[in-house]
């Protein structure tokens, strides 16, 4: 193989071995959780060399940013108009109450959460991924502190369903769920 070939190959081999490190790593949180999966573990699965972890997300809290950083977010909620807002957000929190989270890794990060070693890139994540988007989407004052609060209780319907169990919404609750959130959003006048 020429010199060009083999500069051409490399950069394809990292980016395999990286997207399989994020793939095992995925998979390893989501049936075990943060704390109970080692740098090891996903080496492992990866087929990968340890070393490898290090180099290309700097640590087992990196590559769980990374993972996180793919993962669905409730975005697909708050893009569109902004009177339509309080009714999709409503829908949705509705939608988990009867339901876990759809992707494994946020049923990991609902169990992980807590962990230190991963606290600032979940708050980064809330900041960044959810709070700044619906901030934006939002007019009038303390637009900032309507997010949070709409954020606040759409968080703790999850943590109802964690706690209590899956519950089926009705038409009404949906209803309520929606004012509520119309409360939240709405700019204090």
């Amino acid at each position: 193989m020429n010199a060009e070939a083999a500069t051409e190959a490399k950069p394809r081999d990292r980016e395999a071995t990286r997207q399989r490190l994020l793939r095992a790593a995925r998979s390893l949180f989501a049936e075990h959780g943060y704390e109970q999966v080692t740098v090891r573990m996903i080496a492992a699965a990866a087929d990968a060399n340890i070393a490898l972890v290090g180099r290309y997300f700097g640590s087992k809290a990196g590559l769980f940013g990374e993972v996180l950083a793919g993962e669905p977010t409730v975005a697909r909620v708050i893009e569109g108009d902004r009177e339509g807002l309080a009714r999709r957000l409503g829908e949705y929190a509705a939608e988990r109450m009867h339901s876990d989270p759809e992707s494994p890794i946020l049923r990991s990060l609902e169990r992980s959460a807590g962990d230190p070693e991963i606290q600032e890139l979940v708050r980064e994540r809330l900041r960044n991924a959810i709070i700044a988007p619906m901030t934006a989407g939002l007019e009038g004052p303390d637009a900032h502190t309507r997010a949070r609060l709409a954020i606040a209780v759409f968080l703790g319907i999850g943590t109802m369903r964690r706690l209590l169990g899956p519950e089926v919404p009705t038409p009404a609750d949906v209803d309520r769920i929606t004012a509520v959130f119309e409360l939240c959003l709405r700019p204090h006048t």
